[in-house]
């Protein structure tokens, strides 16, 4: 029997391709490499005063991260957009389109943080009951409070630059803040140098000030530095009507799938925060593990969400083809490299916490199910969102998204915390098990190829 096997389909690095990768994916990991040490040494630290203190952080960080849903939904709809006008090299789009973003980030920022500052109590105890957890987390947040907009407004303005390929100073930003956050972490948390000690309360004087540093490098090299968007005070107040319409046409998908994983995470954090202290501490565990696992992923997906926009914006259609299914190899060798190095660090990850037999016993069985939903993660979820998403199409991922969460996660999860019973580890997967389930939809989607759109337009209408 004669064997014809047809090659001409299978993906293959264009010339130059890996160097233009790595030359966008290096900085973009080392970034996030920093970003999260800086929370790594927060945990950490934070961890050697035992489970309350540990979980009141992971609580208060909650808020933060309904916020970082928002803000990435936005960051996502201007990266998409400008990487595709990078791709046509139409600068002025640019600015106007980082003006729109910081708007509504800024915006949304000032409203969350009012929130937290006129009721703190209740906002912690939407997700827990445990009244000494609670009494941390708002130790911790009274000062975390005042970053909201800081972090919002530096990821926007580090995306804007990200959008033209000047990566390296979000790398520089994130190195210059974790030095920063970790030498006041020490200082704060344990009373050092003449500081009163202060525990989680220290975490989050820590972070305010690092915060603040990190947005005084972004402001300056943006507004002062940069040569390459040269975005400057006057493209403050420089608007436009059209690319308003076109930022909420594809990013309010976008902004709105980020509402929605906002809308999941706060539901885990609280069904997670009334299974206990050493449920919640198991989970901070987990969530350090995750982080830390995404260093790479998002860093590599980041990258070739950027090529993909270019190509898109270039009218290079068969190379955003060949590109897409590279792209899946790459993240699919990804997932299965995270999945097993998780397994083989997970016991003495779990042995940098001083937390109970109980709590190490949660976290292992816990990081063992995240070992296996890890390569869903990568195989889904970031390769449609290095695909799909700038490649034209949003609205998918987010109809897919809401599907998924609203009619099966969140039933599956009442269920089997609630009405079962059953074991964390179980609740856990079944709250993370839509990584695994989108996998079959998500590879047909993405080699379908009917996603790819330009989104541009031509200077004269950009400009009116």
């Amino acid at each position: 029997m004669k064997l014809d096997l047809d090659l001409k389909h299978l993906p293959h690095a264009e010339e130059g391709f890996f160097k233009h990768l790595l030359l966008l994916a290096i900085p973009m990991v080392l970034q996030n490499l920093v970003t999260f040490l800086v929370g790594f040494a927060d945990n950490i630290m934070v961890g050697t005063l035992g489970e309350t203190a540990i979980s009141g952080v992971y609580i208060g960080n909650q808020v933060q991260m309904m916020l970082q849903m928002i803000v990435i939904g936005v960051d996502s709809a201007m990266l998409i957009l400008a990487a595709q006008y990078w791709g046509a090299r139409n600068t002025d789009s640019i600015k106007k389109l980082l003006v729109i973003a910081l708007s509504i980030s800024a915006g949304l920022a000032f409203l969350l943080s009012v929130i937290v500052f006129v009721m703190p109590y209740r906002v912690m105890h939407l997700f827990t009951q445990d009244e000494e957890v609670i009494r941390e987390a708002i130790r911790y947040v009274v000062y975390v409070r005042w970053t909201y907009i800081l972090f919002v407004s530096s990821q926007i303005l580090l995306t804007g630059m990200r959008s033209v390929e000047k990566v390296r100073i979000g790398m520089y930003t994130s190195f210059i803040s974790l030095g920063v956050n970790v030498v006041l972490n020490y200082i704060f948390i344990f009373g050092k140098l003449g500081a009163p000690a202060m525990g989680a309360a220290g975490a989050g004087l820590a972070t305010l000030i690092s915060r603040i540093v990190e947005f005084g490098i972004a402001f300056i090299y943006v507004f002062f530095m940069d040569d390459r968007l040269s975005f400057r005070f006057p493209d403050l107040f420089r608007t436009n009507k059209v690319l308003w319409g076109d930022f909420f046409r594809y990013g309010a998908p976008l902004i709105a799938g980020w509402i929605v994983w906002g809308i999941n995470n706060a539901f885990q954090g609280a069904v997670v925060g009334s299974m206990g202290s050493s449920v919640t501490a198991a989970v901070s565990i987990y969530s350090n593990c995750s982080q830390m696992a995404n260093v790479i992923l998002t860093g590599v997906s980041g990258a070739l969400g950027i090529i993909t926009g270019q190509l898109v914006g270039a009218g290079e259609v068969e190379r955003v083809k060949n590109h897409a299914r590279l792209a899946q190899l790459i993240l699919l060798g990804i997932g299965i490299s995270g999945c097993i190095l998780i397994n083989l660090i997970k016991m003495p990850f779990i042995r940098l916490y001083a937390v109970t037999e109980e709590t190490v016993a949660i976290a292992r069985q816990i990081l063992t199910s995240f070992s296996f939903l890890f390569i869903g993660t990568c195989v889904q979820g970031h390769a449609m969102g290095c695909t799909v998403k700038p490649g034209g199409d949003t609205k998918f991922v987010f109809i897919n998204d809401t599907i998924f969460v609203f009619l099966f996660v969140i039933p599956a999860a009442v269920l089997c915390r609630y009405v079962w019973h059953l074991a964390p580890w179980i609740v856990f997967t079944v709250l993370k098990s839509d990584e695994v389930l989108k996998w079959p939809v998500a590879f047909f989607k993405i080699n379908s190829f009917n996603w790819i759109h330009n989104l541009t337009r031509n200077e004269e209408t950009a400009a009116e």
